[in-house]
């Protein structure tokens, strides 16, 4: 695993006499964000072992889209703290575009600021955001979790990406695709499983994503 700091994607420091968390030269205390070098059944299965014990979600698109690959995943927290946000990316072919579409799938408590990082927004927190345009505007996209439709707004990412974010179970629900055309996915019926509650033995992995390491 590979530890940064969901906000920024930078380094982070452990433990230690003086301080009882993680942090970040930059951004301060922060969840330890850890994500698999490589994509493979064991660590997946390590990662949703740990988010099940703080019963937290794991969201993953089952079934996945035609042609499309889980490239990545990861989690924020220590054993301390628990799991407080988690990470899918995907990537496969996209109609609208010409050459792959890479997505990510996230859940976070609010403030970790892992959502805002990968959508090139201000952070680390959507809630304001998003109460006022739950209030004056419809949502763009809907989402299948457990059956049930869950609501998202698109936000004002740059160009080369789309945005939404909603809710689920109790925790902010992102969306994030790159190129920006590829969040038309979200208008396909497309179904969220949570990976903390079991894998699915059909699962394909294919090379790392690049957008998990990005940095802010």
């Amino acid at each position: 695993m590979v530890i940064t700091c969901p906000r920024c994607g930078g380094p982070v420091r452990p433990p230690d006499l003086m301080h009882s968390g993680w942090r970040c030269d930059r951004c301060g205390p922060v969840p330890p964000l850890h994500i698999a070098e490589h994509a493979a059944i064991e660590t997946l299965g390590t990662a949703a072992t740990l988010a099940a014990k703080t019963e937290f979600p794991f969201w993953c698109p089952w079934p996945l889209p035609t042609g499309w690959l889980v490239t990545g995943y990861g989690w924020a927290g220590d054993e301390r703290t628990g799991v407080s946000a988690t990470v899918v990316a995907c990537s496969g072919p996209a109609s609208l575009i010409d050459g792959p579409a890479d997505m990510l799938f996230i859940a976070e408590d609010p403030g970790v600021g892992l959502g805002v990082r990968f959508a090139g927004l201000p952070g680390p927190d959507p809630g304001p955001t998003i109460a006022e345009l739950a209030v004056t505007t419809l949502a763009h996209a809907k989402v299948k979790v457990g059956g049930h439709p869950a609501p998202m707004w698109a936000l004002d990412a740059p160009e080369d990406r789309s945005a939404y974010v909603g809710e689920a179970r109790g925790r902010w629900l992102w969306t994030v695709a790159w190129p920006a055309p590829a969040g038309y996915l979200l208008a396909e019926d497309l179904s969220l499983h949570d990976l903390a509650e079991w894998i699915p033995g059909g699962i394909v992995f294919g090379a790392a994503s690049p957008y998990l390491s990005r940095r802010s």
